[in-house]
């Protein structure tokens, strides 16, 4: 909240300065212009505020999940502030690749060939100048899993693994390759997408046989290990009644943080949304407090 503030009151600050500027040339006149846009600006921000800012639904299963969360990973029942010029969701989505900042990353590639021909390739963040776990053996490690177009180049896996190094942990990216990358391509839908890539990489056989089996609904109430998962209620990839908020409620290491706006892998925030997003955070957060206290859930 009082990052927004300082932000809002910055822009004011440097819109008035300008606004001013334009009186005095004459721009607006008498100044009938000037008040029409501090009237809009106002009534802008008294509906941000009021519809746009939110806290996060917080879905939880258990009373100890929840307590945990908010005592070390307290950005999940902060108010989300979207990026005030940019809070719709296709908006979010398209734009964050573009906006947000790629940090630098040295990787140590391995390769892993596999029985059945496939090829594993981890991109390994060795972060070996840690000064909180200078033994390797003992340096806790994150294990990050890009969407199936992505990389270990994405600019949220380069932020996710800027974060574990302030942290002192090292990322292990894996991405596997074992199709037609020409035939997938040709793809003129998610479902022919699926069809020809994903189910196939996993050994289904049929599309139907893959989206019957890979649907959380079926998998939640078998979690054994605490999971926070981020979703946008505005996702254009997944949608708010895709969420199965219901079936999250039936295990208590399950935690569903839903956001009212944040868009598909976007939750941009602030004025100029460069360095981290709100996923950053919540990421951040979360994993600190799983690798300090996580034995609180024991």
């Amino acid at each position: 909240m009082q990052r927004l503030a300082m932000d809002l009151r910055m822009l004011s600050r440097e819109l008035s300065l300008y606004l001013e500027h334009q009186v005095r040339v004459g721009f607006f006149g008498s100044g009938v212009g000037l008040s029409l846009i501090l009237g809009f600006s106002v009534a802008y921000a008294c509906y941000y505020l009021s519809s746009i800012a939110k806290k996060p639904q917080l879905v939880t299963g258990g009373e100890s999940f929840s307590r945990f969360l908010q005592d070390h990973c307290p950005v999940v029942t902060e108010t989300y502030y979207p990026t005030v010029w940019c809070w719709e969701s296709r908006g979010q989505t398209l734009l964050r690749p573009f906006i947000t900042s790629k940090p630098p990353v040295q990787y140590r590639n391995e390769l892993i060939k596999t029985a059945d021909g496939g090829q594993i390739s981890l991109d390994w963040f060795d972060n070996d100048n840690s000064t909180c776990y200078m033994d390797a053996s003992t340096r806790p490690t994150i294990l990050l899993l890009p969407g199936l177009t992505g990389t270990s180049k994405e600019s949220y896996i380069l932020h996710m693994i800027h974060l574990s190094e302030e942290l002192g942990y090292r990322h292990r990216h894996m991405f596997v390759k074992q199709v037609d990358m020409d035939h997938v391509m040709k793809a003129k839908s998610i479902r022919e997408f699926d069809k020809r890539f994903t189910s196939v990489m996993f050994g289904y056989r049929t599309i139907d046989d893959y989206y019957t089996d890979a649907s959380p609904s079926r998998r939640l109430t078998s979690v054994g290990i605490p999971v926070l998962c981020l979703n946008s209620v505005d996702d254009v990839f997944s949608p708010s009644h895709a969420i199965p908020i219901e079936t999250a409620k039936q295990n208590p290491n399950v935690a569903l943080v839903l956001t009212s706006y944040g868009g598909h892998i976007g939750f941009l925030e602030g004025i100029w949304p460069r360095q981290s997003t709100y996923m950053d955070r919540v990421f951040k957060q979360f994993v600190q407090a799983m690798v300090e206290h996580g034995h609180e859930l024991s």
